[in-house]
């Protein structure tokens, strides 16, 4: 807790004090900073701390990576240091009205990556409970596990499916709290888009479909909630807005919604789900590799956020993502860079890092390895991104695929695998290492001094 405390202490003293703070937050590696006046963060000062492994910027937001864990460790100690000083929402504002560049597609993406980053544990665990249920499934690892206990299993199944029984309501609740709208009508939406009793309807000829468009239909459609209630709590006298906006708003966007918004949904999620894994299936090697190759590029730039719903839809199409292991093999590709820098490197901080960051490597979490190693040094982020296309390849080739949306990633997405592709994917593992560290070994770099 004391080297929290320390780092916590110099992270506020870098970024100009609690005063120049207009928001913190935290992801699952980062402590995230938005500032009033750029030009008081001491960035050098900030990237030498010890136990941040890397910084980047995206938009107005400075992020510190600091480890899996960590970061909300840290931030809670920053706002404890803070005393819990609130951010003032009017002076963040001002000062987004007055930054050089706005990013709107960037800002869009982040939005949506908003709506699904609360859910990450919960697919996460679904994910692992699944894996783990496919190994006490088979008989040649535990025997008859699952003819003696069968209610277990089952038990365990509820336990696994059980976030995508919620998923839309989920998302529709998610989405409302992004777009600053009411969370409970979000819920609402997504319940009316997926109410089994949809089925006894017909419209147009035809009987609707509960849950159509998936996730999809879910974010067009409490979007366009959010907007509806916004404007009729405008024009609605006080006295009555309490009452008719929760009405009005579910009559308008719900008839919408039925008859518009679900069947645009339904036909984006399948053109998503059917033109992807068409993509995958036929592409072969070429796709696996471009896929992978580039996903790396497409995270420094926040492009990679808006893959999120295309995850989602393909588990919800066909019960497996086959696009998730090929982007894994990006961050393997790190694993194997980070160690040819290991091995050639005589800067003794470079290594420390490296060592730090490895282990988290392995599991998945690749941004220390990114922003800390291979990216500063140029040469051994390509090494990187041309060995997460080998092995993007294979797996691409392989049709490797997994039961779980997004959330895990590196070895613990073995345990998600199908059966009978698991093999496949450690060996594509292992052949993106290689790969990565021989690029880089090629490549070379210039070693940074002490």
């Amino acid at each position: 807790m004391e080297k929290t405390a320390a780092l916590a202490s110099g992270i506020l003293a870098g970024i100009g004090g609690e005063k120049n703070i207009l928001r913190l937050e935290n992801c699952m590696t980062r402590v995230r900073v938005e500032v009033q006046d750029d030009d008081k963060l001491d960035l050098i000062t900030l990237k030498k701390l010890p136990g941040v492994s890397g910084y980047v910027k995206q938009g107005e937001q400075h992020q510190l990576i600091v480890g899996p864990g960590k970061a909300a460790q840290v931030v809670d100690a920053m706002r404890s240091l803070m005393g819990g000083a609130v951010i003032n929402d009017a002076e963040r504002t001002k000062a987004q009205a007055k930054a050089k560049y706005k990013a709107p597609m960037s800002d869009a993406l982040r939005m949506l990556a908003n709506v699904f980053i609360p859910l990450i544990p919960a697919f996460i665990a679904s994910g692992l409970i699944t894996g783990i249920i496919n190994i006490l499934k088979r008989p040649d690892i535990v025997g008859d596990f699952a003819t003696h206990y069968p209610n277990l299993l089952g038990i365990l199944g509820i336990f696994g499916s059980a976030v995508f029984a919620i998923m839309n309501i989920l998302v529709g609740v998610n989405t409302a709290k992004v777009f600053g709208g009411s969370q409970a009508l979000g819920g609402v939406m997504a319940g009316i888009l997926s109410s089994p009793q949809l089925a006894q309807i017909t419209l147009f000829g035809e009987a609707l479909q509960p849950g159509r468009g998936g996730v999809i239909a879910v974010l067009l459609v409490v979007v366009l909630m959010c907007w509806i209630e916004k404007k009729l709590r405008n024009a609605l006298p006080g006295s009555l807005e309490l009452i008719l906006n929760p009405l009005l708003t579910t009559l308008i966007t719900g008839g919408i919604a039925i008859i518009v918004l679900q069947p645009l949904g339904g036909w984006i999620s399948e053109s998503i789900a059917h033109g992807a894994s068409w993509a995958i299936d036929r592409g072969g090697f070429l796709v696996g590799a471009v896929l992978s190759g580039t996903f790396l590029p497409l995270v420094l730039t926040g492009l990679h956020q808006g893959l999120v719903p295309i995850h989602v839809e393909l588990v919800q199409a066909h019960g497996y993502n086959a696009l998730l292991p090929i982007l894994a093999m990006a961050g393997v590709g790190q694993i194997g860079a980070a160690i040819a820098v290991l091995m050639k490197t005589r800067n003794e901080r470079l290594k420390k890092v490296i060592k730090g960051a490895l282990p988290v490597g392995l599991l998945g979490i690749g941004e220390p390895l990114i922003f800390g190693v291979t990216l500063p040094l140029g040469k051994p982020f390509i090494g990187a991104c041309l060995g997460g296309a080998v092995g993007g390849a294979l797996i691409g080739y392989w049709k490797v695929a997994t039961v779980i949306t997004f959330g895990i990633s590196g070895l613990p997405l073995a345990l998600t695998i199908v059966t009978g592709k698991v093999m496949l994917y450690l060996l594509g593992y292992l052949v993106a290492v290689i790969a990565g560290f021989l690029f880089t070994w090629l490549l070379g770099f210039n070693d940074p001094e002490e």
